[in-house]
C-alpha cells in the first residue's frame, strides 16, 4: 500500500483550488488505506494543520505520501512534499475513525468483573479508537474477567480482558505440533500453568521438554 501511495498522481499547484485538490487526495488515500483492510466499516477523517508559522516555498507540484510501514489508523499523519520547484517535505497530522459493529458494557463495571450475556451489547465504536484491537462479538467476551474497570457504553478491547489460564501445572495436555502440511498429536505433562499469550513448558512421553503456546482447555500448540 504504501508504494501504491507513493505512485499516485501528484497535485499540480496551479490555481487557489489546489489546497481543496490536494486535502481531498489527502481523504482519498486514508479512505483507500482502511477499506483495503477492513471493509464494511464506516470511516471519518480528520485532518489537522500545518504551523501556522511555518514558511513554504512556492512549488509547482504538490504530492502526498504514506511513509514505509506508516498506517493509516487512529492518530497518524501523512507527508506532503514539493516534487517540482523547492525542496521541502511536511507531514500533515490526521485522525482516522474507523466506525463498525463491536462489543460494548451497558453499564458501569469493575475490574474484575466476569461478564455475562446481560452486561454485553453490540453498538458502532470506533475500532482505531484505542491501540487494543476491539472485541467484535459480544460472545467472544462472555465468560471473561475485566483487567481494568470499564464505563458504561465502552467499547470492550483485547486489553481490558483477564488472560485466560487453560490449564494447570501437573495437567496432561493435548499437545498439537504443525509444519509446513502436516500436524502431529501427542500428549504431555504441563510443568507450568498454561497462561493465554505466554509460552508454555510440556514435558513429552520421551522426557524431551518442549516450549508451545497455550490454545484452548488444556491444549497447546508448537510450531515446527
Amino acid at each position: 500500500m504504501a508504494l501504491a501511495l507513493l505512485a499516485a498522481p501528484a497535485i499540480a499547484r496551479t490555481d487557489e483550488g489546489a489546497g481543496d485538490q490536494l486535502v481531498a487526495r489527502v481523504r482519498q488515500l486514508a479512505q483507500d488505506s482502511v477499506t483495503a483492510t477492513e471493509p464494511g466499516v464506516r470511516i471519518e477523517i480528520e485532518l489537522g494543520s500545518l504551523d501556522p508559522r511555518l514558511k513554504l516555498a512556492p512549488c509547482a507540484l504538490i504530492t502526498p505520501y504514506l511513509s514505509p510501514h506508516a498506517r493509516l489508523w487512529g492518530s497518524t499523519r501523512i507527508g506532503v512534499r514539493c516534487a517540482e520547484g523547492a525542496r521541502w517535505n511536511v507531514y500533515l497530522p490526521v485522525r482516522v475513525k474507523v466506525f463498525a459493529r463491536a462489543s460494548t458494557v451497558t453499564q458501569t463495571l469493575p475490574a474484575g468483573t466476569v461478564l455475562e450475556a446481560a452486561h454485553l451489547v453490540e453498538a458502532e465504536v470506533d475500532l482505531a479508537g484505542d491501540w487494543s484491537p476491539a472485541v467484535r462479538r459480544p460472545v467472544d467476551a462472555l465468560g471473561r474477567a475485566l483487567s481494568r474497570p470499564l464505563r458504561a457504553g465502552q467499547s470492550v478491547r483485547q486489553a481490558d480482558l483477564k488472560p485466560r489460564q487453560w490449564f494447570a501445572a501437573g495437567d496432561t495436555v493435548r499437545i498439537l505440533a504443525s509444519g509446513p502440511g502436516y500436524t502431529i498429536r501427542s500428549e504431555g505433562l504441563a510443568l507450568v500453568a498454561g497462561v493465554e499469550g505466554q509460552p508454555a513448558k510440556v514435558r513429552i512421553e520421551s522426557g524431551r521438554i518442549v516450549s508451545g503456546r497455550p490454545s484452548g482447555q488444556r491444549q497447546i500448540e508448537i510450531s515446527l
